[in-house]
């Protein structure tokens, strides 16, 4: 699995207008699934970012998790994370994960949020979506599991 963790100070998406799932202070993660991934990963790729610690403390230093700040969650499907662009300029989605499985691990990894106790928003999955926030900091991380 991979994610794109960004640290906004607000988060929300919308599907043909009407939003679906909107957030304060937390992580907007954009998540993807690739072919072979289980909830092993999930729950290894949660556990890992629940526990991040990049968030200002009072002197100013990325020293505070999640749970620290009292922070909320964004989840959002993003096969694209898996695009291979080695060959020509059309981007190649083969290495995304089956859309099935897919979508049972990304909610399931919305579940192990929620079960941690977070408040935690969702886009839809599949569908074209609108997705806005602001990234404090800013604060971007991507992270695979492959290398975790």
């Amino acid at each position: 699995m991979r994610a794109v963790v960004q640290c906004v100070s607000e988060a929300r998406v919308t599907v043909e207008g009407r939003e679906v799932g909107a957030i304060g202070k937390g992580f907007a993660i954009l998540l993807g699934v690739g072919h072979g991934d289980t909830e092993a990963e999930a729950e290894r790729l949660w556990r890992k970012i629940a526990k991040l610690r990049v968030f200002d403390d009072a002197e100013g230093k990325t020293n505070l998790s999640l749970a620290d700040v009292g922070g909320e969650v964004l989840v959002v499907s993003q096969f694209t994370l898996y695009a291979n662009c080695k060959k020509g300029n059309r981007p190649s989605f083969t290495e995304a994960g089956d859309p099935a499985i897919a979508n049972r691990l990304y909610e399931y990894f919305a579940d192990l949020a929620r079960a941690d106790g977070f408040k935690v928003a969702t886009g839809e999955f599949g569908a074209m979506m609108d997705v806005a926030l602001v990234n404090h900091g800013p604060f971007t991380l991507w992270l695979d599991t492959d290398a975790l």
